[in-house]
């Protein structure tokens, strides 16, 4: 293995134990005792887009299968189970990663299919996402 690859793949592995840390902080930080429903930590933009129907029967990098009614994320770095709001077109959804990805240029996250339908999501479009800290 070149030191280059060697050095890339450190790089990579650094980042996605950060965003890990990053991840479990954020959901075990504090409680809510207000709600039955995880807070909201930090507020990001992102691109997003389905993978639509072509999915389905496939099985994620997080160990699941991907239904026709399966409610999850794709993203490259936060972790397997990782709970978070995604907000698009006034809607408010409590959802978690279900798989890595999204390997298409210009997007950060790929939402399964049923997903995009409950949001009303079609193409590629700038969605709003935080992090759900436990209650």
């Amino acid at each position: 293995m070149g030191s280059k690859l060697l050095q890339r793949l450190i790089a990579l592995a650094a980042v996605a134990l950060l965003a890990g840390v990053l991840a479990l902080a954020a959901t075990s930080a504090g409680r809510d005792h207000d709600s039955d429903l995880p807070t909201r930590s930090g507020d990001y933009t992102a691109r997003a887009g389905s993978r639509g129907p072509g999915a389905f029967g496939k099985r994620t990098a997080c160990g699941g299968v991907l239904r026709a009614d399966t409610e999850g994320v794709a993203h490259p770095v936060l972790p397997c189970g990782a709970r978070i709001y995604i907000s698009y077109g006034g809607m408010d959804v409590l959802t978690q990663v279900v798989d890595r990805g999204p390997y298409v240029p210009g997007r950060e996250f790929d939402l399964t299919d049923a997903l995009a339908r409950r949001l009303g999501l079609r193409g590629v479009q700038n969605i709003r996402w935080s992090y759900a800290r436990a209650t």
